[in-house]
């Protein structure tokens, strides 16, 4: 459920918006990889969940792309 929530509200932005929100989830990966390496972090789903969550913001990115 909260999945389509956060689809339906990726496919509601703008494409600068989704940009945007594409360089901060790609900041927070990097981060937390970097955390991880140096010392292990609490939670490595986390890593996942940041990668992920930049596919779900590309796809919709690429969708807006090729429709304009």
């Amino acid at each position: 459920m909260a999945k389509k929530a956060a689809k339906e509200t990726l496919s509601d932005m703008s494409v600068q918006e989704l940009e945007a929100r594409l360089r901060e989830s790609q900041e927070k990966s990097f981060r937390l990889k970097f955390q991880h390496a140096s010392n292990p972090i609490k939670n490595p789903m986390d890593i996942r969940t940041a990668r992920r969550t930049i596919a779900r913001v590309m796809t919709v990115l690429h969708q807006k792309r090729k429709v304009v």
